[in-house]
């Protein structure tokens, strides 16, 4: 496929808003009122349709023929010109009506508006319009000479208004796959055997064209249960085109931890990983790979091959080469459907479950469509979800008969299907999923954030005016998933993906229009581009955008993130004063994530056509008044801008806003006149002010919709107010949040209050806090509040009586908290006898600092609770009514309740985690739960501040995998290992008696935590023997003298190691620290550093050492440090005068240098720091002059490590100099 494939028909839903924007009264009242040349909007209207004629043909010939596309590319190029002057006509309109509103005389204002002498605006809109017309004029004459006909009106035609939404998604679904069963269970047994030769890895390839479902067949064989018994590790990795080491290494062995690793050196990476493998068998899934350079493969299999014997690679490839490259040892090549799969398939998404007589009316075209599709599942599924749209015959024999299919091209079986598929889209869907090419390969989108950007370009068509712009983006956005152009991220619930083959069919119809930057790409980009997206990296400087010089006409920057967690990023300022002076036309822009930009400058209100702005995440201190002037303004995003505190006060002069977040902001203040902005619909927060001032009842007029936080309520004097909120007609608002302050006014009114806020019966989550009412409203009921899922009330301190909550059919999760008058509660809390509490799964009672009893639980509540918590209820007495039968309870929480007993007859059978916390929580309580687990496998279990309670020894230690004992059992002086055999996590904190760990057998721990133990003194005679344990942490045990012995040789799993203000340590154990030891963090330990020389052993792996508040005047010594090093951190050493260059030059691996805290250090070293630093740090309490020079030493980096350390010592440099 190549770049042929840009659609005309994009162009249709461009013409079809210039029409009726060349026809509203508007611009005609424009035009007359300045006494303009009216008949330049007729000639111009007269053009477009006359060029709107051939677009459809135009679109067919195009691919074809170079001519008509680059026709084509000129006539968008003037229509998009034809839409700023549009654009700029409202703008001057609104502008003119709102200046005229606020002034008392405004009837003659606007008289005056549109009765004044033409201006210089009016001359400057006049002759760029004649000369748009010109150029419109000139390309209509040569579309004869192209051979381009106009269309005939017949057949099916492009769509021109929202089409339906479909009865039913075209989703895969998940538990059906047509015709792959055999293949599955091939795979399967090659998955499950044991290798035949000695190597304890085996590669297994499915081959296949793009399209053919090798992606699908091998989800369901990475989601079968029966891998669950056969591997200890499984990881999914999507490669895509990039085959970058370093980066799916990352990714391998962040899938593995579930945390985010930062680690930028190979050798780092390959060693976690070597050690997250070892020993363990693994499923490692990478798909779509296209590499088939042998070298690169080895670099990545490299640790791989560590893992247990029987452990499996199962890659996806389109190319048998990929394939023979990583030496597979199975080949499967993934064949077509046969016939009845491929009917099955294809009935599934064009018919969806309709009348059989429907059905059979379209089964023999169906059947001669399928044939078409020669057996690809994307394309079976694309083109039937486009028919399920199609309700004639007729219809489905222009697709039948469409020339499109044979057209011969690359690929050419599954390349027809996507663009025919493509073709028959309305054309405002072309529109939206040609922008999409912004998107790089693999990235996940929202939903929200994808309808609010076609938004923001103008791309949302609302001929019905009852429907909201969130709606018709709604319907835009489920439209393309329902036929399968977007697909639901496999690892990201609320995420969409689109397929490589539909990313790269969205490229090539965006044309030249669309530009994705990609650190490969140098070209220059074209003067037609209109949108622009990149991925954002670090440190943006200026160097990296050079290819924009070209472009003046941007309507789209759209900086991306590949990783959503990784927020933080830095912008130069010269690049970012760039932005605002040389694109004139953004509609969308971007900064969000760059935390080193605070302020936005005034000169952004001349970015007149402005229709979105996202600067969350930025350090954003206030926006500057001439925000308020881009009247087009209808999303502005300022989610976690943690520093501003106030937002413009003529903000109401916004009139077109729709979406205003403002979460994780410190505003506390909502500008008046809220009520004025009609068209909002999306609002983070409100404040309620005094008197006049932001009253609520500005929320009255507002649609609003997904969730919104309200605080301030106290200031409402008349409850009326709140009734003028209309929350109860907000049928889209799903989730709110009322707040009074903790000084509570008269109660009766606060009542009547959140009477009036009454919400509608929609609402999914609510939350309620600081309320002053002695009870809840009426409308806490089952009818009015019947799909509430979450609710929280909190510090309700007054109310001395709960609703009936358990009559809330659809609740899931309740939190009570802080209600101090509440005494009992009983049988009101469940409102029936029959069933209560029906849905709820979260169930959690905090700081009831007056609660004293729990009447008898209705036997028949709680049928799916799975968590109960009780913390901080001091007064809660006599016996906890568990009920009998709590077949989902799997965790209990008691916490701080000094007086409760809890009784039951038979603990739930599912109980897997208990916590028990809280002085006077005697052993008895522990012992009477202990009595009634004869049927339960607690695997989880924490003790906190229970000084006076002993380790149950019952038969549950056999089960327990997590053990954490905190400021408890005194009496504990032993804590054998043996007694607990399946234990995996160990945590021993505060436990005053403890004196040493024994066992005698090896152990499966794998991790152990030991801290502020005073009289801890000794680990097992012999050495702590734990093959698996990879984190060891010992803490502030002052009488420790020694660590275990034979630790290079009983731990050989460990990774990391800290050893915290244990002063009495004099050396490591002999033999050394274990081989595969990769970070070690010392502090408050210096009588060790000495002995660091001897502790390394055979250990070349260590990558990370921390020293912290050591003895020494210089440091490091020679030789005292591995070669494998690649961070250092020196912390907290007040009395240390000199680094050693002889300690660090050997070094060659470091990377990183961070120096905190050294107040008399005065300079590195004269000789210069390793040439392989790329980042150094200096924070804290540090010299002047080692800041100084710090930075005229980083002149002797290289060129990429200048960089680095320019981002550590610019951005990341925070110290408090010493003078």
């Amino acid at each position: 496929m190549a770049a042929e494939l840009v659609g005309g028909a994009l162009l249709s839903a461009s013409l079809q808003v210039a029409f009726d924007r060349l026809a509203s009264l508007k611009v005609l009242d424009f035009f007359r009122g300045r006494k303009l040349n009216e008949a330049l909007l007729k000639k111009l209207n007269i053009m477009l349709l006359s060029i709107n004629a051939v677009v459809d043909d135009a679109e067919e010939k195009q691919i074809s023929d170079q001519y008509v596309k680059a026709w084509l590319d000129e006539v968008k190029d003037a229509v998009f010109e034809a839409e700023d002057l549009l654009d700029e006509i409202d703008i001057e309109v609104t502008k003119s009506k709102l200046d005229a509103e606020s002034d008392q005389t405004r009837t003659c204002k606007v008289w005056n508006f549109f009765n004044a002498s033409v201006s210089s605006f009016d001359k400057e809109i006049e002759s760029r319009m004649r000369q748009v017309l010109e150029i419109l004029e000139y390309l209509e004459s040569k579309k004869h000479i192209l051979g381009l006909k106009e269309a005939s009106g017949s057949g099916v035609g492009l769509g021109r208004h929202v089409s339906q939404k479909l009865p039913t998604s075209s989703l895969v679904d998940e538990t059906v796959i047509y015709g792959r069963d055999d293949e599955k269970e091939i795979i399967f047994n090659w998955l499950m055997c044991d290798p035949e030769n000695d190597k304890p890895l085996s590669i297994i390839s499915i081959v296949g064209m793009g399209g053919m479902g090798k992606t699908t067949l091998a989800q369901h064989i990475y989601n079968d249960p029966r891998m669950e018994d056969e591997f200890d590790i499984k990881v999914w990795v999507c490669v895509s085109d990039e085959f970058d080491v370093v980066k799916i290494t990352r990714a391998i062995l962040e899938a593995i931890t579930g945390s985010i690793n930062d680690a930028r050196d190979i050798n780092m990476l390959h060693v976690e990983l070597k050690k997250k493998l070892a020993r363990n068998r693994f499923l490692l899934v990478l798909d779509d790979v296209w590499n088939e350079n042998h070298m690169q493969w080895e670099a990545l299999q490299t640790p791989l091959n560590y893992g247990a014997r029987g452990s499996k690679i199962l890659v996806t490839t389109r190319s048998e080469k990929v394939a023979s490259t990583m030496r597979a040892n199975n080949i499967h090549h993934i064949e077509q459907l046969q016939n009845d799969h491929c009917w099955q398939l294809f009935a599934r998404h064009a018919f969806q479950g309709e009348n059989p007589q429907i059905i059979h009316e379209f089964k023999e075209i169906g059947r001669k469509i399928v044939e078409k599709c020669k057996g690809l599942p994307l394309a079976l599924k694309t083109i039937g979800s486009l028919l399920y749209t199609k309700s004639s015959v007729l219809e489905w024999e222009s697709i039948l008969k469409s020339e499109i299919w044979d057209l011969p091209e690359e690929n050419n079986n599954i390349i027809p299907a996507l663009r025919l598929s493509y073709h028959h889209l309305p054309s405002h869907l072309k529109r939206c999923f040609a922008y999409c090419s912004l998107f790089p390969k693999d990235y996940v989108f929202d939903k929200e954030h994808l309808y609010l950007l076609w938004m923001a370009e103008n791309f949302l068509q609302c001929p019905q005016q009852n429907k909201s712009m969130k709606e018709v983006g709604e319907q835009y956005f489920n439209d393309l998933l329902s036929r399968s152009f977007f697909q639901q991220s496999r690892g990201h619930k609320r995420g969409f993906i689109m397929h490589d083959l539909l990313n790269d069919l969205a490229k090539y119809v965006s044309g030249c229009f669309c530009f994705r930057l990609e650190d490969k790409e140098a070209q220059n980009i074209s003067k037609m581009t209109r949108h622009f997206s990149f991925v954002k990296a670090r440190l943006e400087s200026a160097n990296r955008f050079e290819v924009l010089h070209d472009a003046k006409r941007f309507r789209t920057f759209l900086p991306l993130n590949r990783n959503p967690k990784d927020v933080k990023c830095w912008m130069s300022s010269k690049l970012m004063h760039e932005l605002f002076s040389k694109f004139k036309y953004l509609r969308v822009f971007s900064l969000a994530g760059y935390f080193n930009v605070d302020e936005l400058p005034d000169s952004i209100g001349k970015l007149k056509h402005l229709r979105y702005i996202d600067v969350s995440h930025t350090s954003i201190k206030k926006l500057p008044n001439s925000v308020c002037l881009l009247y087009n303004l209808q999303v502005l995003k300022l989610k976690q801008c943690q520093f501003l505190e106030e937002l413009p006060t003529s903000l109401h002069k916004l009139t077109n806003l729709h979406y205003l977040d403002f979460r994780g902001s410190k505003v506390t203040k909502t500008p008046m006149d809220f009520g004025k902005m009609k068209n909002l619909q999306m609002l983070s927060s409100f404040y309620v002010g005094k008197g006049r001032e932001s009253n609520i009842q500005q929320l009255g007029e507002l649609n609003l919709y997904r969730g919104l936080s309200i605080s301030g309520l106290q200031n409402i004097e008349n409850p009326l107010d709140a009734s003028a909120a209309n929350f109860k007609t907000k049928v889209l608002l799903r989730k709110l949040k009322l707040e009074w302050s903790m000084n509570h006014g008269e109660s009766e009114k606060e009542r009547e209050v959140l009477e009036k806020l009454q919400p509608s019966n929609c609402l999914i989550n609510l939350s309620i806090a600081n309320y002053g009412g002695t009870r809840f409203p009426d409308w806490f009921g089952e009818n009015s509040l019947s799909k509430l899922t979450y609710l929280k009330l909190s510090d309700c301190k007054n109310c001395v009586l709960l609703s009936p909550l358990g009559l809330l059919s659809s609740l899931k999760q309740l939190i009570i908290k802080g209600l101090d008058g509440i005494v009992v509660i009983g049988d009101e809390f469940y409102g029936s006898s029959s069933s209560s509490f029906v849905s709820l799964e979260t169930l959690d009672f905090m700081d009831m600092r007056e609660w004293e009893k729990w009447d008898k639980i209705v036997k028949s509540a709680f049928p799916h609770l799975k968590r109960l918590s009780i913390v901080n209820c001091p007064k809660l007495k006599e016996h906890l009514p568990l009920p009998e039968q709590l077949p989902c309870l799997m965790e209990i929480e008691i916490s701080n309740c000094q007086q409760l007993v809890v009784s039951s007859p038979c603990a739930p059978s599912a109980l897997r985690s208990l916590t028990i916390g809280g002085c006077g929580m005697e052993g008895s309580f522990l012992e009477c739960i202990g009595q009634t687990t004869s049927n339960t496998f607690i695997d989880t279990l924490k003790i906190i501040d229970c000084p006076n309670m002993n380790i149950p020894m019952h038969h549950w230690h056999n089960f327990l995998v997590k053990l954490s004992i905190k400021s408890s059992c005194d009496s504990l002086r032993t804590f054998s290992l043996d007694f607990f055999p399946k234990l995996r996590l160990l945590k021993l904190w505060k436990c005053s008696n403890l004196e040493m760990i024994s066992q005698e057998h090896d152990h499966n721990l794998t991790s152990l935590k030991i801290r502020e133990c005073p009289r801890f003194v000794s680990f097992p005679s012999g050495g702590l023997s734990a093959p698996r344990l990879d984190y060891f942490a010992i803490e502030k045990l002052e009488n420790l003298k020694s660590l275990p012995e034979s630790m290079h040789i009983l731990l050989p799993s460990l990774i990391k190691l800290r050893i915290l203000d244990c002063p009495q340590l004099e050396s490591f154990s002999e033999g050394g620290l274990p081989s595969n030891l990769k970070s070690l963090d010392l502090s408050n330990c210096s009588k060790l550093i000495p002995y660091l020389k001897w502790a390394w052993g055979t250990n070349n792996s260590l990558a990370k050492l921390s020293v912290e508040q050591v003895e020494v005047e210089s440091f490091p010594d020679q030789g005292l440090l591995p070669l494998s090093l690649t961070a250092l951190s020196i912390i907290k050493c007040p009395n240390l005068k000199k680094l050693d260059y002889k300690g660090l030059c050997h070094l060659s691996s470091l990377q990183s240098l961070h120096l905190s805290d050294c107040p008399r250090l005065p300079c590195l070293p004269e000789e210069g720091l390793p040439k392989s630093i790329s980042t150094l740090k200096i924070t804290g309490n540090c010299s002047s002059s080692l800041v100084s020079g710090s930075s005229d030493q980083t002149k002797s980096f290289a060129v990429e490590a200048v960089q680095e350390t320019l981002l550590a010592t610019h951005l990341m440099l925070t110290c408090k100099a010493i003078t």
